[in-house]
């Protein structure tokens, strides 16, 4: 279908998780191109590994380097200025049919206008890779891909997402795997909150919270968001892994495509107000565990 070069790879955006991905590439033996809006960090992993990995001054620039640029940015916004806006990747693509990778976390809404805009304007495709299991699981390479686009390319771009995933799965056209990451929002926010209420229960009738996880261990309340994320709920961490402002932009992005798609979601709803009031109260760069601050009636 395709004439697929063996890929030289460009990496856009070294945040709390594509910095840790980027270094899982490099680690992997792969050869990578870097841009990112601060250019310290870019240029810090050119100094690390030099000869094997390059900065670029802007996404453009970066673009005439690699036939495979990965995303990991903040929002919609700053794909659409990174892909499309000045020095964007589009002016430094042509016609070489790049392959965007798009990790970030946006509506299939947009996912689909943009991999439009893409191939109109270069000839390019477009693969939606939303990523979950947070910094966490981007250093140990153990995130969890959900992929959407054509599966030629998907099979094309796997063998370079190894680095950084344990578990990687096409979900079916352009837009699935978004769709697929903000489904996972809704089951990781809504049992946030959950033990959020379930600490502020336990505190409030006397009992040491601290203790929940270790109690609850292997009983049906378990999981992974309990044994990390209460013990941040007593004890606040220094550094936030995942902010509440981050969050509250993953619900919106739920709410578009549930009303899009025809669908009620009350407890997600529930959940974006809750969000949205920690905003309100100085909290959106907190870590999502301080919802438990929060009071809602």
């Amino acid at each position: 279908m395709w004439e697929l070069e063996s890929p030289r790879v460009g990496f856009c955006g070294l945040g709390k998780m594509g910095l840790p991905m980027t270094q899982r590439l490099l680690n992997s033996g792969r050869q990578v191109a870097v841009w990112n809006r601060s250019m310290q960090k870019a240029q810090a992993l050119e100094t690390a590994q030099p000869g094997q990995c390059k900065a670029f001054a802007s996404p453009a620039e970066l673009a005439g380097q690699a036939n495979v640029v990965m995303l990991c940015l903040a929002d919609s916004h700053a794909v659409e200025k990174v892909v499309f806006g000045t020095d964007g990747l589009v002016e430094g693509a042509g016609k070489n049919g790049i392959v965007l990778v798009d990790h970030s976390t946006i509506t299939p809404a947009q996912t689909r206008s943009f991999a439009a805009r893409w191939q109109e304007t270069t000839g390019g495709h477009w693969v939606d890779a939303p990523v979950s299991g947070g910094t966490a699981g981007a250093i140990a390479g153990t995130l969890a891909v959900t992929a959407g686009g054509h599966a030629t390319l998907v099979n094309y771009v796997a063998p370079l997402m190894v680095a950084y995933s344990a578990n990687l799965t096409h979900m079916g056209e352009l837009g699935a795997g978004q769709a697929t990451k903000l489904a996972n929002q809704v089951i990781v926010m809504t049992t946030i909150a959950a033990i959020a209420e379930a600490t502020r229960l336990a505190e409030h009738a006397g009992v040491d919270a601290v203790r929940l996880p270790a109690a609850l261990a292997g009983g049906w309340a378990d999981s992974i968001l309990l044994q990390t994320l209460q013990p941040r709920m007593v004890v606040p961490p220094e550094t936030p892994s995942g902010s509440i402002r981050t969050m509250l932009k993953d619900l919106n992005a739920v709410e578009s495509l549930a009303c899009e798609s025809g669908v009620a979601l009350p407890i997600a709803r529930r959940v974006q107000e809750w969000l949205q009031k920690a905003i309100d109260e100085g909290l959106g760069g907190s870590d999502i565990s301080q919802i438990v601050k929060v009071k809602m009636t």
